[in-house]
């Protein structure tokens, strides 16, 4: 039997990410329809559900340039909880992404 199975959807480059830093973002219904879709980025919890819920949700990569952005991406990417053949893909694809756990190697 088999399940249905989400589409993962991967930036086309991170260098494309440029959505807000600050301020509080509004989710398409697409991408959020949980009735709370406003995001308050200064709002550490926020910022990080707005990350996981932007990149489990969307539909296509011009969903990930519009409110992702890239530096703010590889600050969170270690800590964020994501399926795991979402975080693969990305990290496939982004090897530049710091890896769950990972360490500075020692100088």
């Amino acid at each position: 039997m088999r399940r249905y199975a989400k589409p993962v959807v991967v930036a086309d480059d991170l260098t494309l990410l440029h959505g807000l830093t600050a301020g509080v973002v509004t989710l398409p219904r697409h991408l959020d329809w949980s009735g709370s879709a406003d995001y308050d980025l200064e709002s550490p919890g926020r910022i990080v559900d707005l990350y996981r819920t932007v990149l489990i949700e969307a539909t296509k990569p011009a969903d990930l340039h519009a409110f992702l952005d890239r530096v703010i991406l590889t600050q969170l990417w270690p800590s964020l909880w994501l399926p795991p053949e979402l975080r693969r893909a990305w990290e496939e694809r982004f090897p530049e992404l710091p890896r769950s756990g990972s360490r500075p190697a020692a100088a």
